[in-house]
């Protein structure tokens, strides 16, 4: 049986394969998300990495199977808190080798120091999908202050799963050397810039 491109919704139709669009359910406002406390859903959050390799690439990588906690108030944001986990050992590039070297006790020494983490100490927001996102982020069991600049992306329920979820992405740029790790600094760039995209399930 040939099918057009015309009769390709009938026959999705007739298999069940269709879903409500997404976009239909999804707000774009930050004031409209329900209040609560969501967990990371790890499977869509991404925590990037970009350094400057010998002045030639901005090199990137990125860490996964984040875990953590979101207290969300829409209606006050300052009141919002943030607290995640990130396994340094999900550390991942193009390249295996680099991948077990990032890991070893001359980079980030996954070994002693298993996680990375991120809780927030204060939220300021700025219009009406921004915000600034201070706390403390522990690396490499070194513990300093960080700023995430935070824009809101959507929420709404997930069609596939049925859970109701939101979504951010975040940008901030550290020193690794701030933290202890300071292999090839200056040739591989002391700043790091972070990309991160968060998305997370509500709880209550």
């Amino acid at each position: 049986m040939k099918l057009s491109l015309l009769s390709l919704p009938a026959a999705a139709l007739a298999l069940g394969l269709t879903a409500a669009p997404a976009s239909a359910q999804v707000v774009t406002n930050a004031s409209q998300v329900q209040s609560g406390t969501y967990a990371v859903e790890p499977g869509h959050t991404q925590v990037g990495f970009s350094v400057l390799h010998f002045g030639f690439t901005n090199y990137q990588g990125v860490f996964s199977n984040v875990s953590g906690t979101l207290h969300l108030d829409a209606k006050k944001p300052a009141e919002s808190t943030l607290s995640v986990t990130i396994p340094v050992s999900s550390v991942q590039t193009t390249s295996t080798k680099l991948d077990e070297e990032l890991k070893s006790d001359q980079w980030f020494d996954a070994a002693k120091f298993p996680d990375a983490t991120f809780v927030s100490t204060s939220v300021h927001t700025n219009g009406h999908n921004d915000a600034t996102v201070t706390g403390n982020l522990t690396l490499h069991g070194v513990t300093k202050p960080e700023t995430l600049k935070v824009h809101f992306i959507g929420a709404g329920v997930n069609a596939l799963d049925k859970k109701y979820t939101t979504g951010f992405e975040a940008t901030a740029t550290i020193k690794r050397s701030d933290f202890g790790v300071k292999m090839y600094v200056p040739y591989v760039s002391d700043e790091v810039r972070l990309h991160i995209a968060g998305a997370f399930e509500k709880q209550d």
